[in-house]
Formats: C-alpha cells, sequence, structure tokens
C-alpha cells in the first residue's frame, strides 16, 4: 500500500505523516494476533524526505521490520533500514540485512540511543550512478541520549543530528550500507514505545540511592534481552557516569551473570535466584547482603510486583547459596527514609502547625501547633519550614527571611539564636537531607548563594554550585538519599528547575567544602517552573507550564524524563510536598497550597482543603 503525501516541499521533496513505512505490526488478543502490513514507495536520490515516527502507537502493539526487497533502490534500503531500527526485535536481525556484511558484524545498536522530538529527514548527496556510490544524509532534532549505561540525559537548544549513510553494491548487485550509525536513532514516540525507565539502586553512605536507566520492555529470554535480566546485567555493570562519582555498588569488579545465564525469573515463593560468576564467590556475608539487597529493590522497582527474597547463587553449583535477603532483611540495610508521622505547614497565625493526613480515612483532620520553643514562643512568625527525618527538629525561616533558626520539636525552652547564613533579606525554605544536613539559599540578587549547615549545628559553609550562570536560586529541595539536590533557577523572569550532584570529601580527599556539581536540567519539557518536591523513587513532582501551555504537575525522573503520571487540577499551585517514603502500604497523599489554603489529593479524587489560610506544606525533609 503506497502512502500519499500530504505535505510537498519546494523541490520536490514531500513529507509523508501519519503512516509507518516498510513494517508489520502485531496486536495480541489472546492467543490470537491481527498483521498489518504497509510499505512505501520513494524516489531514489535528490529530495528530503522524513521518515516518520509511530503516532500513538498502543502499548500491545509489536512493531517488526521487512527485510529488503530483492533489487531495492538505495532509498528503500536506506528507508527500510532506519525503519528497521524502530523494531522491537532486541537485537535488530531485521535492520542488520540492510548492512554490509562486515557493517552488520560491527555495528552495536545497544552502545547508545538517539531520541529526536520528531522523524528523521533524509537527502541524497550522491545518486546511484554516482562512480562512489549512493551517500544519504539524515538529520533530525536531539531531545535526548541514552548512553552504554542506559543512562538518560536531555539535550536542551535544539541541538541538531546527523550522520551519513554511504551505501555499496555486494556481488549480487544488491544495495547495502557499510557506514551506519554509531547507535540507535530514534523518534521520541518510537523510544518510549520500545523503552521504559527502571530504578538501579547503589550505596552512599549507607543509604540506597536510586539511579534512573532505561531498558527494553519486550521479552526475548533467548537472547538475553527480557527487560530483568537486562536491568540485572545492567546493575551489575555499575552506576551512571553521572552519579558514579557519589555512589558504590557492593559487587566486586567483573562480577557477571554466571556464563550460561538465559533468563532470571521467579519461583513459586517469589524468590530470585541470581547466578553470579566467580567473582563474587569470596565475599563475606554482610557484603553478599548488601548485593542482594540491591538486586532486590532494582528488581522490584522494574516489576512492581512482590518480590519476597532474593538470593545469590554460588558461581560453581546450580544450587549453592552465597546469601539471601528477605524484603524484611533488604529494608533494614537499604536505611530508607521512615514513614512520617506528620504533614506540615504554616497557618494562618503563622505558627508551625502538624497534622495526620491518611488517605484511606474520611474523618477531618485538625492541626495542631508543633511542640517546643516555637509554641513557647508564641511572637516569632514563621515563613516556611523544613522538618528532620526523625521529627525531632525543624529548621524555620522568619517571616521576614532574615534569620535562619534549628529548633527542637520535643521540650521546651527558648528559642535558640540565628544561623549566621546569607547576607541578604530573602532566605529561602530550608531542607533537610538524609545525612543530616541542612540546606538553604540566600535569593537576595545582590548576595545569592547556596549554603550548608553540616548537622543542623555547625558552622555553616557557603556551597560552590557550578553552571549556574548568573541565576539565582528561588527554592530548593535536598534528596532524601543525600546525593542530589533540586534547584529552581531563575533567570530571566523565568524559573528552571535543575538537579545537581553534592559531592562531599572522602577520607582521603581534599579537605574543602561539600560541592554541588553537573546541575542538568530535570524539567526540560516545561518552559517555566513553579515548585516542585522530591517523591518515592528519587522521582520529582514538579508544577510548571510548557511553553504556551496551562499550568501542570507531572512526575519526572531524576534525569529529565518524564514518567506518564500526572496530577488533576494542577492550575493555581504554587507549593506541592510529597513524602519520600516508599512503603506502598502506608501511602501518603500529595499536599499543596492553592488560593484556598492547605490541600491534599487522595488517591482517585479531587483536590480537598484541610485548612484555609495556611501555607508552605512540607513533610519530612
Amino acid at each position: 500500500m503506497d502512502a500519499e503525501p500530504d505535505d510537498v516541499r519546494p523541490g520536490g521533496g514531500a513529507r509523508v505523516r501519519g503512516r509507518r513505512l516498510r513494517t508489520l505490526r502485531a496486536y495480541a488478543f489472546g492467543a490470537a494476533g491481527l498483521l498489518l502490513a504497509g510499505c512505501a514507495s520513494m524516489p531514489d536520490h535528490g529530495e528530503i524526505r522524513p521518515v516518520q515516527a509511530s503516532q500513538g502507537v498502543d502499548s500491545q502493539v509489536r512493531v517488526f521490520g521487512v527485510p529488503p526487497a530483492d533489487k531495492a533502490s538505495a532509498a528503500d534500503i536506506v528507508d527500510g533500514f532506519l525503519e528497521a531500527m524502530t523494531s522491537d526485535d532486541p537485537q535488530l536481525e531485521t535492520a542488520r540485512k540492510y548492512l554490509t556484511e562486515e557493517a552488520a558484524k560491527s555495528w552495536k545498536p545497544g552502545s547508545s540511543v538517539t531520541v529526536l522530538s520528531s522523524g528523521l529527514d533524509r537527502v541524497s548527496i550522491r545518486g546511484e550512478k554516482d562512480p562512489d556510490g549512493p551517500r544519504w544524509k539524515v538529520t533530525g532534532t536531539k531531545l535526548a541520549t541514552v548512553d552504554e549505561r542506559s543512562a538518560y540525559q536531555p539535550q536542551t537548544g535544539g541541538e541538531k543530528y546527523e550522520e551519513y549513510l554511504q551505501l555499496v553494491q555486494d556481488e549480487d548487485k544488491q544495495w547495502r550500507i557499510s557506514s551506519p550509525p554509531n547507535g540507535l536513532v530514534l523518534s521520541e514516540s518510537d523510544f518510549q514505545r520500545i523503552y521504559m525507565p527502571v530504578n538501579k539502586y547503589y550505596f552512599a553512605g549507607g543509604t540506597l540511592v536510586a539511579d534512573p536507566v532505561y531498558v527494553r520492555q519486550r521479552t526475548d529470554p533467548d537472547s538475553r534481552m527480557d527487560p530483568t535480566t537486562q536491568t540485572v546485567q545492567s546493575l551489575l555493570a555499575g552506576p551512571s557516569r553521572w552519579l558514579g562519582p557519589v555512589v558504590e555498588s557492593s559487587f566486586p569488579t567483573g562480577t557477571e551473570l554466571r556464563e550460561g545465564t538465559k533468563s532470571l525469573s521467579y519461583d513459586g515463593q517469589n524468590t530470585l535466584r541470581v547466578p553470579l560468576n566467580d567473582k563474587a564467590d569470596n565475599v563475606a556475608q554482610p557484603q553478599c547482603k548488601k548485593m542482594a539487597t540491591q538486586l532486590l529493590y532494582t528488581v522490584k522497582d522494574l516489576t512492581g510486583s512482590r518480590l519476597d527474597q532474593v538470593e545469590i547463587l554460588r558461581s560453581d553449583d546450580k544450587s549453592s547459596s552465597l546469601c539471601s535477603v528477605t524484603e524484611l532483611n533488604a529494608a533494614a540495610i537499604a536505611n530508607r527514609p521512615r514513614i512520617p508521622d506528620y504533614q506540615y505547614f504554616v497557618d494562618d497565625q503563622k505558627r508551625l502547625v502538624r497534622m495526620k493526613l491518611d488517605v484511606t480515612s474520611e474523618e477531618q483532620q485538625r492541626a495542631e501547633a508543633v511542640p517546643g520553643p516555637l509554641t513557647t514562643a508564641p511572637v516569632f512568625k514563621v515563613g516556611s519550614a523544613a522538618v528532620t527525618y526523625d521529627e525531632r527538629r525543624a529548621a524555620v525561616v522568619s517571616e521576614d527571611g532574615h534569620g535562619l533558626y534549628v529548633v527542637p520539636l520535643v521540650g521546651g525552652g527558648p528559642m535558640p539564636q540565628p544561623l549566621p547564613v546569607g547576607k541578604g533579606s530573602t532566605l529561602t525554605a530550608p531542607s533537610w537531607d538524609a545525612a543530616g544536613d541542612l540546606w538553604v539559599a540566600d535569593a537576595d540578587p545582590q548576595h545569592p548563594g547556596l549554603w550548608r549547615v553540616p548537622g543542623g549545628a555547625g558552622t555553616p559553609e557557603k556551597v560552590q554550585v557550578a553552571g549556574l550562570d548568573g541565576g539565582r536560586i528561588a527554592s530548593l529541595k535536598a534528596s532524601s538519599d543525600g546525593v542530589r539536590i533540586a534547584l529552581l533557577v531563575e533567570k530571566s523572569g523565568r524559573k528552571n528547575l535543575y538537579v545537581g550532584r553534592i559531592e562531599r570529601p572522602d577520607a582521603k580527599g581534599d579537605a574543602s567544602a561539600v560541592s554541588v556539581r553537573e546541575l542538568r536540567p530535570a524539567a526540560p519539557q516545561m518552559a517555566d517552573v513553579t515548585t516542585m518536591s522530591w517523591a518515592p523513587h528519587g522521582r520529582l513532582l514538579v508544577v510548571g507550564r510548557e511553553s504556551r501551555g496551562v499550568q501542570q504537575a507531572r512526575y519526572m525522573l531524576a534525569d529529565g524524563s518524564m514518567v506518564a503520571a500526572s496530577l488533576p487540577g494542577a492550575a493555581g499551585l504554587s507549593a506541592v510536598a510529597a513524602a519520600a517514603s516508599e512503603d506502598e502500604s502506608k501511602p501518603k497523599p500529595v499536599v499543596a497550597y492553592s488560593e484556598d489554603g492547605i490541600v491534599y489529593l487522595p488517591p482517585g479524587a479531587q483536590w480537598r482543603t484541610v485548612a484555609v489560610g495556611g501555607k508552605a506544606p512540607v513533610y519530612p525533609g
């Protein structure tokens, strides 16, 4: 079936839309399948044609490439190859059939993925009669890249993608590509269809840290490319380059799956058994249990199903156990944030108050003033606050933004003296990290800066932030794992969200202050960000708007990629808070500040007002 062009370009080029070229799609309904096939004829040189992406492809759709036809033109070979790259075949065997024998052997599509905002344009540079053979230029606009460790990196500024495909004739006079791209090249829609996000987990200072990556979501056990096996292989290979400097893996260098392991799966008791090579045979039990903990949280995050236990097997025996951990054991080793007792906000009397919100209860909750000096010093007016994860201390910024105080939430006594932080008069809301350090920024245009108070009681240190480029930190939120910090940076009248890596000197390193390195966009799809909060599984809940769009609230991965979940009714939200705890059995609702006051969002319902006149909602952290 030929696809008719709906947009004719000057010079004879045509744009073909809404139709995939040279693919087969399988729609699975039970054991039956429905196959649809399509093809398109195209001129062999001298014009620009875009190879379009899938449009709204259903999650049940399987896309398979079509092998090259006999005596196909150079144009058909180029189009067929570009389409075959979007196949659900993990080994891309059909795509390799468009390459020369040597190129097919050396091509490594798993080395990287280039994600484009739309399809590829391709234009002939040299025709089939050229003595040097046909050459095609393919171009597009970069949206992101995914490296060999499966880490996603958004590209900003509309950077162009450009590649040249050289064609030659084999001994049978068939055109084949001798210079394929270095990796895969996919449109955004094809990338979302083929790949899915998952967190790998590593340790930092005794706390488990999420490292987001993307893996292929189609199952192919014979090729060791099922998602579980692929994710475990990625975990063993080590953390992403961006997170690598601040985390460590418990697996010894060189640890891989035991040779011959085809796939990993659960048994009937919800136990995952993972056979490793001999690099792991001699590890001590504490280290082995940390390895098993990394595996349990990684696979559990991938599958979303119940996983009760992980068992690591020795290299020399199919059934000999090196160690195992249950979900309860792993929780103790992981040192994750505890489930908060309360949600906090500033009420209409400028007091820090707390209340218990239960998503399963319809009962209206009442706020109470927090205990401690903030109650015994009623003249103190609170502007914003942060509470430690153990809920025993609070950091509060005065209503005028001049002073930062750390006060106990147990006992009594007078208000402490303010900490010597900043020189301006516009301190942001503070934030605690898992290490017990306190973070705050001075948003005064004349004295901007990021400050850290070690342990919430030490001498404040000004933190060097690489990559601000003249921007001013308008708000911040440290992650519960203590290795990342989200910064809302205002520049040229707009606020954009970045995530930076918190680097702390080790015992052997320089004793210089902690620094924030390698800022990267955390919400590149949004033209302006209003507010944000860290959420479970290393995600960010971001409120903002896309270019010429309305305000919305969406979950973003820390790498800047967007996940599907969003919140309804985001218009009018100016502050938002999500609990960092990941205990699915005791979920905590998202809480926000709107023109109605403090509101919260029960599952499957609309926002409900719980405190008229309140502001600055926070969970511990």
